[in-house]
């Protein structure tokens, strides 16, 4: 396999599986926060899979697979840097990145979802 940066190519669990949907850079009130700054959309987008995580039980050290979708490929570093305050850097999820023409609500430049086993 070639060199994975900052994340890995396969992860073997068993348990229990979480899924939790994509999760938009949106405010408890439903608002749309850091339009334009990839970095402040992209902690709110972990923080709300931070929240949804612990509801069931989970955390992100559970986390196996992100998906990530994101409007402009070239908010790919300010994802990562973020994404790494909240994952072990040293056992990272396996992860696919994709650009998108656009997601469900304008403003939104990140949408990520994640795959967790409560082992």
């Amino acid at each position: 396999m070639p060199p994975a940066n900052g994340y890995s190519h396969a992860v073997a669990f068993t348990g229990a599986t979480v899924a939790v949907s994509g999760q938009l850079p949106l405010d408890a009130d439903g608002k749309v926060v850091g339009e334009g700054d990839a970095e402040a959309q992209t902690r709110q987008v972990f923080q709300n899979l931070e929240r949804a995580l612990a509801a069931a039980g989970a955390g992100f050290a559970d986390v196996v697979k992100l998906s990530i979708y994101l409007t402009d490929l070239a908010d790919l570093p300010a994802f990562r840097r973020v994404r790494d305050e909240f994952i072990d850097v040293q056992l990272p999820p396996a992860s696919s990145a994709v650009q998108v023409a656009g997601l469900v609500i304008p403003g939104c430049r990140i949408e990520v979802d994640a795959l967790a086993v409560l082992r």
